[in-house]
């Protein structure tokens, strides 16, 4: 995506207002216009396709880096990285998943935020591997769930519950809480408004408020309690269900219709109509699952 260099870059010396006006004037996309841009780019490799899906965007992008904005680190950096991540959602949009660009690119454009944040942070060097990862973003949100957010160590019940519940050890909760709570720049400082009126701690700004039901569903959801949902709504699926939608669309490399069409001596139209159902069951399933564990609203 040659076009990369056309896209408005939010710069200290221009101020956040300027870019986020400038942004302003990319229209948002009809569906139809989205997925007939995104065939283009994967068909043919049409930048400007791509260009204008980004740029349509950029307004997601910038919000979701607001949301991070309790790291202390520069927000025009913090909102390149998140076009960061957003090119390369583009980049690796499918159209035929059946979901908006929008709600596939958050994910990129907060996984490229939080990268960012873990290697400009000092504090949290040490935390490379995954469960590290997960302990830094979600320290916080533990132990409010449990009522341990007094300053200093934590209660070794609480510090053992903790370490169950984001797989870690109990030793890293140790660390990362001290490390939060005073270290480099500590996140439970107290932030006031302009106007002097309220204050807020530092890991208040971190998450992003959107309303939008994909974020408040990724912001409670992490990568293994995904993955035992889809495991556990898997069950609502016949066999034949199971194997083509998982060769369909949870894969790296989606199988043709036609391969399975030809696995299946049935027509490519009857492997497209129950590979939709199949996910449309998937869906009812993981949202049933999902409220009954409360991690979205029923609302």
């Amino acid at each position: 995506m040659s076009n990369y260099a056309n896209l408005p870059a939010p710069t200290p010396e221009g101020g956040l207002s300027r870019y986020l006006q400038d942004i302003r004037k990319f229209p948002m996309l009809e569906p139809e216009e989205e997925y007939m841009l995104a065939k283009r780019w994967v068909e043919e490799q049409d930048t400007e396709a791509a260009h204008k899906m980004v740029t349509s965007h950029l307004r997601l992008a910038a919000k979701i880096a607001m949301g991070y904005r309790g790291y202390g680190l520069p927000q025009a950096e913090v909102i390149s990285e998140a076009n960061v991540g957003l090119m390369q959602a583009v980049k690796r949009f499918d159209p035929e998943k059946g979901f908006r660009l929008a709600t596939y690119a958050m994910w990129w454009i907060r996984a490229s935020i939080q990268e960012y944040i873990l290697r400009s942070w000092s504090l949290v060097k040490m935390g490379t591997t995954s469960a590290q990862k997960k302990l830094f973003f979600n320290l916080r949100k533990a132990k409010s769930r449990i009522g341990a957010l007094d300053e200093g160590d934590m209660h070794p019940d609480n510090v053992a519950k903790i370490a169950t519940d984001l797989g870690v050890t109990e030793a890293e909760v140790i660390s990362m809480n001290r490390r939060l709570s005073g270290g480099d720049a500590s996140l439970n400082a107290m932030v006031g408004s302009a106007d002097g009126e309220s204050s807020m701690e530092w890991q208040d700004w971190l998450e992003d408020e959107d309303a939008d039901q994909a974020a408040d569903y990724e912001a409670k959801d992490e990568l293994d309690t995904r993955r035992e949902l889809l495991a556990d709504a898997m069950a609502v699926l016949n066999e034949r269900e199971q194997d083509i939608l998982s060769k369909r669309r949870l894969t790296e490399k989606a199988i043709t219709l036609e391969e399975l069409s030809e696995q299946y001596k049935v027509s490519r139209e009857r492997i497209r109509q129950i590979e939709v159902r199949a996910f449309e069951k998937l869906q009812l399933k993981m949202r049933e699952l999902a409220l009954e564990k409360g991690l979205v609203s029923a609302a």
